[in-house]
């Protein structure tokens, strides 16, 4: 008798069952006594060693970070470790590889390091609740959800943005002559960018880009544009150096745009240089939108106009809600935080 035999007798989740086991507080008193009622009748004998070290726990709160020179993380990081010092714990920090799994690697470092909760930075989107069997600890997402997989809601914990719909802001941006907020010169929208291109990693990756690529879609769709695939600029990544190859050989194409939106303010500055290196003005030639709000893109020339992410209160609201469930056996809590627009100097009206 395994943990999966008793949650199929049960008709629960893996990761139910192993809550229960672990004396977790999210778990409703029907759903428990049921479990261990099948575990007493079942004869299954858990595997005590990680219950034991449970008990056993120092004060370290792990953080397993997706690329920890991404400089979007920066801030982040730095507020959750502020925050979990104040509280009295120390912060144990990993960095992952982009093809990674941070639940794995979470899993072995709360057995090494006697781990009392995990936040995730960066991560997959695709969650299901036989990869979370392995964590006998909380843990919180920190920038991202879990929109593409199979998790219910009081099975995990987030703090990101709504990725989808910030880039549908994003977009009418540009297509309301840089005013997010509805305004196009006047008080009243007018018509402005139709041929827009979307600077992007993967349309199709599970995660941030697939979800801002949506929002491009439907901002699109909202104003009667139709999708141009040869508008679809992918980079293969988030950085500077391939969002600048890629606009490069898509100019080479001679595809027109009198717009870019760009899911990152790293890929947006990577394609401001390759505009202008081709000789195209910015924002005369092109606009450019993006999300993110790094330090560095509003000292650019232009200043990038960019929905800035509350990075620091992203990691603060992460860390807080892990130290909740860790101190108090408090719920899981999935937030969404608002993003502002900084009005830069890359985004004017169609020439």
């Amino acid at each position: 008798m395994t943990i999966k035999d008793i949650a199929k007798q049960c008709s629960v989740s893996v990761s139910t069952v192993s809550r229960v086991l672990n004396d977790r507080p999210d778990v409703s008193e029907d759903v428990r006594r049921k479990v261990l009622s099948a575990i007493k009748n079942s004869n299954y004998i858990p595997n005590n060693s990680a219950r034991d070290l449970v008990r056993t726990k120092s004060d370290a709160v792990g953080l397993v970070v997706r690329g920890v020179s991404n400089p979007f993380y920066t801030d982040i990081i730095r507020a959750i470790e502020r925050t979990i010092t104040d509280a009295g714990f120390t912060m144990v920090m990993q960095q992952i590889g982009t093809c990674d799994d941070e639940v794995k690697c979470g899993a072995v470092m709360e057995r090494e390091k006697r781990l009392q909760g995990i936040v995730f930075l960066g991560g997959r989107f695709d969650y299901t609740p036989a990869d979370l069997a392995m964590l006998n600890v909380p843990f919180v997402c920190c920038s991202y959800s879990n929109r593409y997989g199979t998790l219910i809601e009081g099975e995990y914990s987030s703090v990101s943005i709504a990725d989808g719909d910030t880039a549908q802001q994003a977009v009418e941006g540009v297509y309301r002559h840089g005013d997010p907020a509805g305004g196009g010169g006047g008080g009243c929208p007018r018509h402005g960018h139709r041929r827009i291109a979307a600077l992007i990693s993967r349309p199709d990756d599970q995660s941030i880009s697939q979800l801002r690529y949506e929002g491009y879609i439907q901002a699109l769709e909202s104003h009667g544009i139709p999708v141009d695939p040869e508008l679809v600029i992918c980079t293969g990544g988030f950085g500077a150096k391939d969002a600048y190859r890629a606009v490069q050989e898509k100019m080479a194409e001679n595809v027109d745009f009198t717009a870019l939106f760009a899911i990152a303010d790293s890929m947006a500055i990577g394609a401001m240089r390759a505009l202008m290196d081709a000789g195209r003005r910015i924002p005369e030639d092109c606009s450019v939108i993006a999300i993110d709000g790094l330090e560095l893109s509003a000292y650019i020339e232009p200043p990038l106009t960019t929905l800035c992410q509350p990075m620091e209160e992203m990691g603060r609201r992460s860390a807080e809600i892990l130290l909740d469930m860790v101190r108090h056996k408090g719920s899981h809590a999935c937030e969404l935080l608002p993003t502002t627009l900084r009005q830069g100097r890359s985004v004017a009206a169609p020439g």
